[in-house]
């Protein structure tokens, strides 16, 4: 692990790098720049920064149009207000038309810091993965927010992307070029599997070490493109472990979890623990208690690997 980088601090940066390539990139502000760290692409292409203020519905149907005319715009806000206060914005003027559109959904899942409840996206990966054609990524790290902001500026389509707030240590190598549909084993083992992504990969990677000690080898899967999800990965997976983990930053209904099991189900059976908020209101909190509190700390992770059993 290297040193930690919120992968936040990198929006501004490579958004920046993007526009100096494309004069088709624009950004749209929901009055949040300074917090996502955006400001220096204002600062930079001030013609090309939208503020649209706390007007998050209106923000995707102007993003939504300015797609039309042939810009590709990048929407930024907290997670919970592009995906619930929007939802049917993004559902209807984006998703159902294929639009061109890059929602970037800043402080995803319960990690917040001290914000609360009311801004704790617990239920946006099942919003967003259920509406046709819209993708959703959630990068593991500041190397791999990079290469998806690349990805989402090349490629044609909506794209959901989850932004995290804090410091995380890289993971991906150096070189790592993300794309859609496909996942990367961080660590191999061969007792059982345990799928994650962003924030809490840190927290699962030292659960595998835990639970090493006692005899189980644990494989570690960052699956940062949530949908399309890696299929080919979790049935390899399913065959070679037996059993699989996944570890939410989201509620166990409707997240990664979820769609594991729907791939299971079909594919290859076996069984499928869930670790993750579950179905329970947010509260405010560090970090740290509030992975306590919803019990994804390393060590529970570790006890729900050596407690759970083969088929």
């Amino acid at each position: 692990m290297s040193e930690k980088i919120a992968p936040r601090a990198v929006l501004g940066e490579t958004l920046i790098k993007l526009a100096e390539e494309n004069p088709d990139i624009v950004v749209l502000d929901a009055d949040f720049n300074t917090a996502s760290l955006i400001a220096p692409y204002k600062k930079r292409f001030p013609e090309r920064f939208i503020q649209c203020g706390i007007a998050e519905q209106n923000m995707m149907s102007i993003a939504a149009g300015m797609s039309t005319t042939g810009f590709i715009p990048f929407a930024s806000t907290i997670a919970t207000f592009c995906s619930r206060r929007a939802c049917d914005q993004v559902a209807v003027s984006i998703a159902i038309s294929k639009l061109n559109v890059k929602i970037l959904a800043l402080y995803p899942g319960f990690l917040v810091g001290t914000n609360g409840a009311s801004h704790q996206s617990m239920e946006d990966i099942s919003i967003m993965r259920a509406m046709p054609n819209m993708t959703v990524v959630h990068p593991a790290d500041a190397v791999e927010t990079r290469s998806v902001l690349r990805y989402a500026a090349e490629y044609n389509g909506p794209m959901y992307i989850r932004v995290a707030r804090e410091e995380l240590s890289q993971c991906v190598p150096n070189d790592y070029k993300f794309e859609l549909g496909k996942s990367l084993t961080l660590k191999e083992g061969s007792d059982s599997t345990v799928i994650t992504y962003g924030e809490l990969i840190e927290d699962v990677l030292e659960a595998a070490s835990m639970a090493e000690k006692k005899g189980i080898s644990v494989r570690v899967i960052n699956m940062s493109s949530i949908k399309p999800i890696d299929e080919d990965a979790i049935v390899k997976a399913a065959k070679e472990t037996g059993k699989i983990i996944t570890v939410d930053n989201h509620n166990i209904i409707g997240g990664v979890g979820s769609a594991v099991c729907e791939v299971v189900a079909e594919k290859y059976p076996v069984r499928v623990k869930r670790l993750g908020v579950k179905d329970i209101p947010g509260r405010s909190g560090k970090n740290k208690d509030m992975k306590r509190y919803f019990g994804l700390l390393p060590e529970d992770i570790a006890d729900a690997i050596v407690n759970f059993p083969k088929n």
